[in-house]
């Protein structure tokens, strides 16, 4: 095999970006074009980016199941991703300069297998192929299709097709998951989305964010989570659920005082102990944490416009929404499948990174849901894919606590 000519095609896509994300490659012989290795996979929710460099790696990590002492010719209808990769442009976020750093661990495994990579721009009309499985993998297919067993000779290096590479998670022995199966009819895994209660900030209308003074619930505050503990403890308690089902209820909460203190009471009321996970914490606001908007506004309105239309533009020494949905995807993907229920306790935007991508909202769009504190949204997942979002902003367990925190009879 030395000397082979081989063609990674690659790309990658998101419906939002960030949105539904997917990627797809496909490695080619150099010399005849025959298709050797095609790949595709869901990335949930990501940017083009991030989706983009995740074909590129798999088209590596294809390479080196063929031949990894090949001269490959990475093909990408990505300026930046070649620019970058081909070092002529900086990386400046950090997920692309981890997703860049992945990749050339796998290019340096090709050159000390002999081989070489070199990277070619082509217009999008001729990457259409790789463009066709981009496509499949946001579709929710996961592809992983060796088309010529006999090309596979790289396999002895890197491992059986079950064997992670530098690149990341395993590939699946299933060749072809069909996404056109019939319907699940088992129960589905419930979760339940908690906006945490009210802090002092929260009703003085400042942004606290991640990293911020991180304040405790108010007495108000205090209260509402008992009234979301006895709700959400009624609605899990209702759902007709198989016995199996019913004994799997979870809580997690954000690592941000008021997502604990609200998540702590939900849990208790279920008679579960809290686990944590900081991927769920609230956007950073960097230098305009403990600002009203209408603060930000007087001092910078340019900015403040931009970061609310612009998902990849973040406040000064803060996060984008593009880097908070970098990390909630991350906590999404880590729930536990199958069915049970699910408590997430966590802050606006991550809730809203989380509705506007399964409602398929477009990112100008990301503001028009209303999450008020202490609110419960419920989304139900099946396995086979499809999801119902039964209610959104639920506060009917609010209407009796006034604003010093006490609470009336309904």
């Amino acid at each position: 095999m030395a000397g082979r000519r081989l063609v990674v095609e690659a790309d990658g896509g998101s419906r939002g970006n960030p949105g539904v994300a997917g990627f797809g490659a496909l490695v080619r012989d150099g010399r005849t074009g025959r298709v050797l290795l095609e790949r595709a996979e869901p990335l949930g929710l990501a940017s083009n980016n991030v989706a983009e460099y995740s074909g590129l790696i798999a088209g590596l990590e294809g390479v080196l199941r063929c031949a990894p002492d090949a001269d490959v010719e990475v093909r990408m209808d990505s300026k930046l991703v070649v620019e970058q990769m081909a070092g002529r442009w900086q990386i400046k976020h950090e997920d692309m300069r981890r997703l860049a750093a992945q990749a050339r661990a796998l290019v340096r495994r090709i050159s000390d297998a002999g081989g070489r990579v070199r990277y070619i721009w082509v217009p999008r009309a001729d990457n259409a192929a790789a463009d066709a499985l981009s496509n499949k993998g946001m579709d929710g297919e996961h592809i992983d299709r060796l088309l010529d067993p006999d090309a596979a000779s790289g396999a002895g290096a890197t491992g059986s097709a079950d064997t992670p590479t530098d690149g990341g998670a395993a590939v699946s022995s299933t060749a072809v998951i069909d996404s056109g199966r019939g319907p699940v009819l088992t129960d589905p895994h419930r979760i339940v989305l908690v906006r945490h209660a009210v802090t002092d900030n929260t009703v003085s209308g400042r942004l606290d964010g991640r990293g911020g003074s991180n304040p405790p619930l108010n007495a108000t505050g205090l209260a509402q989570a008992q009234a979301a503990a006895r709700s959400v403890a009624t609605l899990v308690d209702g759902i007709p659920r198989s016995d199996a089902a019913r004994r799997e209820v979870r809580v997690i909460t954000s690592s941000l005082a008021r997502a604990m203190a609200t998540g702590d009471a939900i849990a208790a009321a279920l008679g579960v102990e809290a686990g944590r996970d900081s991927d769920w914490d609230e956007r950073s606001f960097g230098e305009w944490d403990g600002l009203t908007f209408e603060q930000i506004a007087a001092r910078h309105p340019a900015k403040l416009a931009r970061m609310r239309m612009d998902p990849t533009y973040p406040p000064p020494g803060g996060e984008s929404r593009t880097d908070v949905a970098t990390r909630v995807h991350r906590a999404w993907s880590a729930l536990a499948p199958g069915p049970g229920v699910t408590v997430v306790v966590t802050s606006r935007v991550p809730i809203l990174i989380v509705l506007t991508h399964l409602l398929g909202i477009a990112p100008e769009r990301f503001w028009s849901l209303a999450t008020e504190p202490a609110s419960i949204s419920i989304i139900d997942l099946w396995d086979d894919g499809n999801l119902s979002v039964p209610a959104i902003n639920r506060v009917e367990h609010l209407v009796h606590i006034d604003a010093a925190g006490r609470q009336g009879q309904p």
